[in-house]
């Protein structure tokens, strides 16, 4: 490619030769003769004219546009040079008493030669790219929607030689468009013919180019693009193109968040930045995967210091990595620890002196934890009641435990230990200056451990797909939407609360595993068999929310509400907790019934 001062040159000579050629030819055509006393009466007025042209063309930008990507701006640029060197021409025909249909002769022709020798170029290009393309060295793809993005997707594929794609048709609900074509490609018609399209266009990939739709109609647009049978790739949001973040060249493939029929969750970022800024934040299971979001969203709201703490080292390095990369000017502390060290969380504390706390270490997965009880115990209850005592005793002003749906009449030793935590965070908020909150929110897609990597790797596989019960449901939301509420919860926290989180209407697993397979360009039951393998030990077949006893009362957010606590017998529970913990450290095998006794709402007899 050539630098700019070569392509200024070569336009600079194509101008002065140009302008040269055209001259004689106005002549000629004003006066039905040519001859050197003539030439040399237009002299003056062609050399004034030509003069005025580099500078025109210098002034209007017409020497630094990007040719190769030539468009409206610059043919209105071109017309607008065209009427000044008209105007300087009329100027000089009128001093020197000359005809001034020379000036408009000029003009005319000095328009047409600068529109030629600039998009040349762009004409050379898209000819030798719609060559390429139509015999067959692209895939031929749909577009659906024939707005904006769509116009600026067809661009980039026909500019773009990273792109190989070849453009059959439009797809659009607009009436109005339909039958219509954006630069020579049909609009063939709404998206519900896209089959009809497909078999007429021989079409291979579907892009869709609707970026800014609310969530619920772009569901309906893949659903009915799914039908085809092709692979689906859609434009990201459109504050993303706006803001910079990502091209319209940016296709990726349809994720499941898109079928979930929901917007995205946007939170008050002056809520969370009242508390963060200026704060030293502890994050325990900063390597997981909501520790490690909860670290990016935090980092980005001037906290005086970040300290990470987790016991697995190949994530917490790897979030350490990225914030030193994005944040070079955070102080960020990663340290290896086990919140079931006492004596670690005291130095912890004590050299840290962290403002705020987000204690998002536990034993996540239900049936591991079932063949494992004692380490549940250990990791979700120790631990959290560790990091608790020292936040009480180093006056840690807000205490925010994440919690989940399943503590919710726990019917796994998770779920129990999770509302053990509750139990005892709700019961410090009683008596200390820190206000301890919980959190709790449902399944996080895209989660280590989650359903939707586990479905994508078995369809990688050649399945099958596995799914515990055909009728099972859960709550979902993604990692960014879930962090960002539990910092928003921590910005209502008084003390004592627990904060339930508005997911949406619960989904139906075997759902999300049809849309998965076919969202992968293939068919269930036909390309992949979905299989049911029977409930887990302590699965439910569907979450709640919260108990009947503890009702909800509402925040400014509208997407979080506040459980009302439910009384706990303090003596009773400390009494318990030391008797549990002697079991746990002991390997005893009744942990189950021990467990039952301090959570009501959970029976082990049931799981066994």
């Amino acid at each position: 490619m050539m630098n700019k001062r070569a392509v200024v040159a070569i336009l600079l000579l194509a101008d002065t030769i140009g302008a040269a050629i055209i001259s004689l030819c106005s002549i000629y055509l004003v006066t039905g003769q040519m001859h050197a006393r003539l030439l040399g009466e237009y002299l003056p007025v062609i050399v004034l004219v030509l003069v005025s042209t580099y500078i025109i063309l210098f002034l209007l930008g017409l020497y630094r546009s990007t040719w190769r990507y030539a468009g409206v701006f610059e043919c209105m640029a071109t017309g607008l040079a065209a009427v000044c060197v008209l105007a300087v021409g009329l100027m000089g025909c009128i001093v020197r008493s000359l005809t001034v249909r020379f000036a408009f002769c000029y003009a005319i022709l000095f328009f047409c030669l600068t529109m030629v020798t600039r998009f040349f170029a762009r004409f050379v290009r898209q000819l030798r790219s719609e060559h390429s393309l139509s015999h067959g060295n692209g895939k031929r793809v749909i577009i659906v929607g024939a707005g904006d993005a769509g116009r600026m997707l067809l661009r980039e594929i026909r500019n773009s030689a990273y792109m190989d794609y070849y453009p059959v048709c439009f797809l659009d609900d607009d009436r109005n468009k339909i039958g219509l074509a954006i630069d020579g490609v049909p609009i063939y018609g709404p998206v519900g013919r896209i089959r009809a399209a497909v078999a007429r266009y021989r079409a291979e990939c579907v892009l869709v180019a609707m970026p800014s739709v609310p969530r619920a109609v772009l569901r309906d647009v893949l659903e009915k693009c799914r039908s085809s049978g092709l692979r689906i790739q859609t434009l990201p949001g459109l504050y993303q193109l706006a803001n910079g973040e990502v091209q319209i060249s940016a296709l990726r493939d349809v994720e499941i968040e898109d079928l979930l029929g929901r917007e995205q969750i946007c939170v008050n970022l002056n809520e969370i930045m009242g508390y963060i800024e200026g704060k030293v934040v502890l994050i325990t299971g900063g390597g997981g995967s909501i520790g490690s979001e909860l670290c990016r969203q935090i980092a980005t709201h001037r906290p005086k210091r970040l300290v990470l703490l987790d016991i697995y080292e190949n994530s917490l390095y790897d979030i350490e990595q990225e914030l030193h990369r994005r944040h070079p000017d955070l102080m960020v502390d990663a340290l290896i620890a086990s919140v079931r060290d006492v004596g670690k969380m005291e130095q912890v504390f004590g050299k840290y002196r962290p403002n705020i706390v987000f204690n998002a270490a536990a034993h996540k997965h239900v049936p591991l934890m079932e063949t494992s009880p004692n380490e549940a115990v250990k990791n979700n209850v120790f631990g959290t009641l560790n990091v608790a005592r020292m936040a009480d005793r180093y006056d840690v002003s807000r205490f925010v435990q994440i919690s989940t749906d399943k503590a919710v009449r726990p019917t796994n030793i998770m779920g129990a230990t999770k509302r053990l935590c509750e139990m005892i965070i709700q019961t410090y908020a009683r008596h200390s200056r820190t206000e301890f909150v919980a959190v709790r929110f449902g399944n996080v897609l895209g989660s280590n451990g989650s359903v939707i990597p586990l479905f994508r790797q078995q369809i990688r596989e050649g399945g099958p797909v596995t799914v515990t019960h055909r009728d099972i449901t859960r709550y979902f939301m993604t990692i960014p939407e879930a962090v960002s509420l539990v910092l928003q919860a921590g910005a209502y926290a008084k003390g004592g609360e627990i904060f339930v989180l508005d997911m949406g209407e619960p989904v139906r697993i075997y759902n999300l595993a049809e849309n998965l397979i076919r969202l992968s360009g293939l068919e269930p039951g036909v390309d992949i068999e979905i299989k049911c393998t029977g409930l887990r030990p302590g699965e439910k077949l569907y979450e709640e929310r919260l108990m009947e006893e503890e009702g909800l009362q509402t925040t400014p957010s509208g997407l979080i509400s506040i459980a009302k606590p439910i009384a706990v017998n303090e003596d009773k529970l400390f009494a318990g907790l030391d008797e549990l913990y002697k079991a746990a450290y002991s390997e005893s095998t009744n942990i189950k019934e021990l467990m039952a006794e301090l959570v009501d709402t959970y029976h082990a007899a049931k799981q066994e």
